[in-house]
């Protein structure tokens, strides 16, 4: 079935045309491909991610314990995207009316009250795992909101969004043990976000040449980063690893590690993901390349993320989060999720 875009509504007329999924009514497919499209639901699936990489820059593995700060990402992310469509109601009436609220799919008061429930869930989780991963949290969630309700159409935008990126990551740490272990990952992490977001400004206007060309010059750079920068690993897996370290070997040529491997492999994932849309964004500049170029850098998080958690030793976390980008990629097909956006 194809839908079409409503014009935009009046707020009486959103506040009497469509409810959310709650008692008053049942929860209808229609009503939840708009709660899907709500909280971004394919880029949800970047967000275990960041806390997998975290735990394993942490020198820990991912165990039962490891779904609470998960959870707590997830809960706190998709609060972030309902708060933005909130926030962003009045923009988005001209710019995208086929979203939800514009669209009188769902109501203003209703995604209030999600974004606010999602992020009350997502600190209690954070408490649920440990003091050190709220005290990373409680940060995290104020950075969400102040971007979606003050900073995102300021040149303090991009920093800040990179900023939660990068504190999200660092609670998956905390909750492992160490925060401060993580804060290479979580820089470069980081970087990668603040590429994207700065090519996202334009994605409905387009003309915007510099934000992709410099998004292509970030990819490069962090995918060298990440390939050659040592690592210190943690005590655990230094010794696993000894054996297969990098370096000369009797015969002359050099040892190549699994985590070594698996960080070449991933790394160059990770460039061919964002790589492509970007370099035509830059060569045409139009919106519909541009939200390409958009797609193609929250797509390319996951390659990222996998990368670090291999460059940290963890091969089989990394595994474990590259799985996650053919589920992503299943949900954005969709007709619905197309024209999904971090934004």
């Amino acid at each position: 079935m194809t839908r079409t875009a409503s014009p935009p509504l009046t707020p009486a007329d959103r506040d009497t045309t469509s409810a959310p999924p709650t008692a008053d009514g049942p929860v209808t497919p229609d009503r939840a491909a708009a709660w899907a499209e709500l909280v971004r639901l394919p880029a949800l699936f970047t967000v275990p991610g960041d806390t997998l990489a975290g735990v394993a820059a942490a020198g820990g593995r991912p165990g039962p314990r490891t779904l609470l700060p998960i959870g707590s990402s997830l809960c706190l992310y998709a609060a972030g995207m309902v708060l933005n469509d909130w926030a962003d109601r009045a923009e988005d009436a001209v710019e995208r009316p086929h979203r939800p609220l514009p669209s009188g799919r769902v109501r203003p008061a209703a995604a209030l009250a999600a974004a606010c429930g999602l992020t009350g869930a997502g600190l209690l989780l954070a408490a649920r795992t440990g003091r050190p991963a709220l005290a990373v949290a409680a940060p995290l969630a104020a950075t969400v909101w102040a971007y979606d309700l003050a900073l995102k159409h300021t040149p303090a935008g991009p920093p800040a969004m990179a900023a939660a990126r990068g504190l999200d990551l660092l609670m998956g740490a905390a909750a492992a043990g160490s925060a401060r272990a993580a804060a290479p990952s979580a820089a470069l992490l980081g970087c990668h976000t603040l590429a994207v977001t700065a090519v996202s400004r334009r994605e409905t206007t387009g003309g915007s040449v510099a934000a992709p060309l410099a998004a292509l010059a970030a990819t490069g750079v962090l995918t060298r980063l990440v390939t050659h920068r040592r690592v210190r690993l943690p005590a655990g897996r230094r010794a696993a690893a000894a054996p297969g370290l990098p370096g000369p070997n009797p015969s002359g040529g050099a040892r190549t590690t699994p985590a070594g491997a698996a960080t070449a492999a991933l790394a160059a994932a990770y460039a061919a993901t964002a790589a492509r849309p970007y370099v035509h964004a830059a060569l045409n500049p139009s919106p519909p390349l541009t939200q390409r170029a958009v797609g193609g850098g929250i797509r390319a998080t996951v390659p990222l993320q996998a990368a670090l958690a291999a460059r940290s030793g963890a091969t089989a976390t990394s595994l474990l989060i590259a799985a996650l980008a053919p589920a992503g990629r299943l949900f954005a097909r969709r007709r619905a999720m197309r024209k999904v956006s971090i934004t």
